[in-house]
């Protein structure tokens, strides 16, 4: 992989989707999965739908197609001016995978959708040096650790998705306060490059960290 690239993972009301609101609008591209509102004040005014026709400049697209975010990073690798990329809500791209495909007997499935993420965060490490590309998704707690949620036991046994990332960053609320765990405590999976972060909690602030991995590797 050529470029930095951020795996967060959290439970669901945990701070992963806020991380974003500091960030540059002009500088970030979102694909949100879901399509759900992002939970900061003005975001609709900061993020608008990416139409070819009517909004070639857009910064945000809605989407559960493999295939698109797909051609949706082809894109935003060649526009030079994005420098962070977002994939938010992933792990529903499996869930939505494994719905469509539910009546569908065999383990063929499970293979397939283990290719597909394998592909896309191959992809996501693949961009161009100066372009961060930052995956949100949920957590799971899986034989006393919370690691990266997944459906079916190839990710988990075969790929380890979160060994695909440089960095990996857990949430933690703790007294009120959204912060990022930086480093494998023995229950949560996360990492980063020694030194990158003085300590081993650190605000839930993309911009933040962004100005940090810039410094660490400069």
């Amino acid at each position: 992989m050529s470029n930095d690239t951020i795996l967060i993972i959290g439970e669901s009301g945990s701070g992963k989707s806020t991380s974003i609101k500091n960030l540059d609008p002009r500088e970030t591209f979102i694909v949100n999965v879901m399509g759900k509102s992002l939970p900061f004040k003005g975001y609709k005014n900061m993020y608008t739908s990416l139409n070819k026709d009517t909004n070639p400049n857009g910064n945000y697209f809605a989407t559960t197609d493999y295939r698109v975010i797909s051609r949706l990073i082809d894109v935003v690798n060649k526009k030079e001016s994005i420098k962070t990329l977002i994939i938010d809500d992933f792990q529903y791209l499996m869930c939505s995978e494994f719905m469509d495909n539910a009546m569908n007997k065999g383990f063929d499935k499970f293979s397939m959708m283990a290719k597909n993420v394998w592909d896309l965060v191959k992809k996501l490490g693949e961009c161009r040096d100066d372009l961060t590309c930052i995956v949100i998704s949920h957590s799971n707690e899986d034989n006393g650790k919370s690691r990266f949620k997944t459906i079916g036991k190839m990710l988990d046994e075969k790929v380890v998705v979160e060994g695909l990332f440089t960095i990996v960053f857990h949430t933690h609320v703790s007294d009120g306060r959204y912060l990022f765990v930086t480093q494998n405590d023995g229950f949560h999976t996360a990492k980063s490059p020694q030194g990158m972060f003085e300590y081993s909690h650190i605000n839930n602030d993309l911009k933040e960290v962004l100005e940090k991995v810039k410094e660490y590797y400069q």
